[in-house]
């Protein structure tokens, strides 16, 4: 049985960070971890896909602001968000699934947390 619990989403300012962690348990190799968002009346997008060896892929609206990172010893997904704006507010949900290739599209994850909101005021 596959587990993920996400937490650190917050109420921000514009231009402020954040950090998003996700506990997995039960993941077994192969295996990719994703973190989607959901914003009100938008459809749920991935914003960075980690593969098991930890290699991140971003969408373009958070390169260069958004750092993913994959602790196998904690069996943590972090997600760093860095100058936000307004644009970042939704729900932030960790996703993993048992495949040896990432996807972007949310129907290939079987696996899924509740999601931690983030809102970012301008």
């Amino acid at each position: 049985q596959v587990h993920l619990v996400e937490s650190g989403g917050d109420s921000v300012q514009a231009g402020g960070s954040l950090r998003l962690s996700c506990a997995s348990s039960g993941l077994t190799s192969p295996y990719c971890m994703a973190w989607f968002r959901q914003a009100p009346g938008k459809q749920r997008e991935a914003v960075a896909i980690t593969y098991g060896d930890g290699s991140p892929y971003y969408t373009d609206s958070v390169k260069g602001r958004f750092t993913v990172s994959l602790d196998n010893a904690k069996n943590s997904l972090d997600l760093q968000m860095d100058n936000l704006n307004a644009d970042d507010t939704a729900m932030y949900y960790c996703a993993a699934a048992r495949v040896f290739y990432c996807y972007w599209s949310d129907d290939r994850y079987a696996y899924w947390g509740r999601g931690t909101q983030v809102t970012v005021s301008a």
